[in-house]
């Protein structure tokens, strides 16, 4: 299988709600596709951050910003013939619509839908230090979160190199 994205794809996004593995299992992914890496946590404002951190939720209004600036960015990587794993919670569908540039050649944009049981999820959060997204937000991010119909739904309890091998084996990457 080739990394090269011979498959068409350009950019995958690898979802879920907090804690669901998405920065582990896209920098994972990442590696071993030799891909560009991307965590779109690193690129919400400082307001968005302390909301978070305070366990409240984001409205669409605060997301409406952030969304636009990772569009631009997964445009960038496609615009620039590169390739890159982007982790974001990208919970709805119009989220993701935001994600894939009008322009995009089918396929060039592929999610990834990281599915863990909500225990599991309080479970990781509990260990996780020093992060804005607290098991607070849970409720919130399965409020918003809608399903999507058109990703690769994975087990995110399942190992890392399985998830990968589970995405490189779909995408034919």
């Amino acid at each position: 299988m080739s990394n090269d994205g011979a498959s068409g794809v350009r950019v995958i996004v690898v979802m879920g709600v907090t804690g669901a593995g998405k920065t582990t299992v896209g920098h994972a992914l990442a590696d071993a596709l030799g891909w560009s890496f991307y965590d779109a946590d690193e690129l919400h404002s400082p307001e968005n951050k302390a909301k978070m951190h305070r366990g409240e939720g984001l409205t669409d209004a605060d997301r409406a910003p952030w969304l636009a600036t990772l569009g631009a960015l997964v445009a960038r990587v496609i615009a620039n013939g590169e390739h890159a794993v982007l982790a974001c919670s990208a919970l709805k569908q119009s989220y993701r619509d935001v994600l894939v540039p009008k322009d995009a050649p089918p396929d060039a944009v592929r999610f990834v839908f990281l599915d863990v049981p909500s225990k599991v999820l309080r479970e990781r959060l509990a260990m996780r230090g020093n992060h804005f997204a607290t098991a607070n937000l849970l409720p919130s991010q399965f409020a918003t979160l809608e399903v999507p119909s058109d990703a690769l739904r994975v087990d995110g309890t399942r190992p890392v190199p399985e998830i990968v091998q589970t995405v490189r084996q779909a995408f034919g990457i």
